[in-house]
């Protein structure tokens, strides 16, 4: 019976969450917005922002606050109407599609991939073959070597390594051939099946087209903010299901392997205990993206293309550019960005500038007393020498008591509703 309730109220939490959001009209340019000034949010530092976006090579960035664009700049040439790549952000696309081909019966995700490709795509027997299922190709996790060509999906480049399921890796060939499976399942090329599937109804443009072995998507930036948002809404379009299957759903952005935690259907995850890069065996404990929140999922392609959705706050971020670095999926540009919208706040701008007024006195100090000026009871303060030893029972009320500190050069932390400022003190 608690179960039941327990489901009921996320049920319930979902709608709610669906209700509030706005849907832009499927045609023409109409698109709702939101004053940033609303959220708090202030203009200089929106500026910067900007200025570093702009900085980083960066075309297109939007940021949408329950579907409402909050934030929404161009640079340089590129306007509104230009069309830009997805790379590997439209591995998300795909997955959806994927979902979609399930739901509809079209096949399985534990289908094994030969029953659309054929026996013999691969250089495998045929008994190794047959192991790999579309469930694998969605989760990184199909066994074939990466490391003989990244992007070939010839058999001669598909050659063993593992068995499916016991190793991830950032593998491009693997998940390309899901377009064939798309098309054989489906009877459609996938530019007529996502067409019709997902860009016509939630009025998307753009299209995929091949690029070497690679079918890549490009539209408008405003058609990925679409994308993001539908992803937000959990598959439903303004009350109409684009995607009605929501456990398919639930999978593609939650964990799907336990060996890379922070990777779902061809999806990045955030908040996990532990995360994997392409092209690295290595497993990183923590979250790949520390300054995005926990429940964020993305959709992350070469040269910085964004898709971040974060349920918690009903926010897309969607940025699109040029390299910002060499990265295949760009955690650590996109975890810079968050780092510049988490410093939107104009409560946190007064915070940094009260937190910039601090001052001790006397300094150096001489006596048996050090004031903290500007001090709050709110305030969380730790003491600690050169070499990281703590002495914060020395700090009281505004107060440290120097009598009993040996003299040399003390650090004392201070944090502030998410700020953090370090005094350097010497003892005489």
């Amino acid at each position: 019976m608690k179960k039941l309730i327990f489901l009921l109220l996320c049920v319930f939490a979902t709608y709610q969450v669906r209700a509030q959001l706005y849907y832009p009209p499927n045609t023409g340019t109409t698109w709702q917005t939101t004053d940033p000034s609303t959220l708090g949010w202030c203009q200089d530092s929106i500026d910067v922002l900007y200025d570093y976006l702009e900085t980083t090579h960066s075309k297109a960035f939007l940021l949408l606050k329950d579907g409402r664009i909050v934030l929404e700049r161009y640079f340089g040439t590129f306007t509104a109407d230009s069309l830009w790549v997805w790379n590997s952000a439209g591995k998300t696309l795909t997955a959806f599609a994927v979902g979609i081909a399930q739901e509809e019966g079209y096949l399985s995700i534990d289908d094994t991939t030969s029953a659309y490709l054929g026996t013999g795509w691969t250089s495998l027997t045929p008994e190794q073959e047959e192991k790999i299922t579309i469930r694998h190709q969605l989760t990184m996790t199909s066994g074939l070597d990466d490391a003989v060509d990244f992007y070939c999906t010839d058999p001669a480049c598909l050659q063993y390594l593992a068995d499916p399921g016991q190793r991830w890796a950032y593998h491009n060939s693997p998940y390309t051939l899901l377009d064939d499976v798309i098309a054989n399942a489906t009877g459609m090329t996938l530019n007529a099946w996502t067409n019709q599937k997902i860009r016509q109804p939630i009025g998307m443009n753009g299209f995929y087209f091949p690029v070497g072995y690679n079918n890549v998507h490009l539209s408008n930036a405003r058609s990925m903010a679409r994308f993001g948002l539908l992803l937000l809404s959990e598959g439903i379009w303004n009350g109409t299901p684009v995607l009605d299957d929501p456990d398919y759903f639930e999978e593609m952005t939650t964990s799907s392997q336990t060996i890379n935690p922070s990777y779902g259907y061809l999806t990045w995850l955030n908040g996990q205990s532990s995360f994997m890069i392409p092209q690295l065996q290595v497993s990183f404990p923590g979250s790949p993206l520390p300054n995005a929140p926990d429940d964020m999922y993305a959709a992350l392609g070469k040269d910085g293309q964004i898709i971040n959705v974060v349920p918690s706050t009903g926010m897309v971020v969607v940025r699109m550019g040029l390299n910002d670095g060499n990265s295949l999926v760009a955690s650590q540009y996109n975890d810079t960005i968050w780092q510049y919208i988490n410093r939107l706040s104009c409560t946190l701008q007064t915070v940094e500038w009260e937190l910039d007024q601090l001052e001790l006195y006397p300094n150096p100090s001489n006596g048996n007393e050090v004031t903290l000026d500007g001090w709050k009871e709110e305030d969380f303060v730790q003491l600690t020498n050169n070499l990281g030893q703590s002495f914060s029972q020395y700090f009281a009320n505004g107060k440290i008591h120097t009598a009993l500190l040996t003299p040399g050069i003390y650090f004392l932390s201070v944090r502030r509703a998410g700020s953090h400022k370090i005094l350097r003190l010497s003892v005489n």
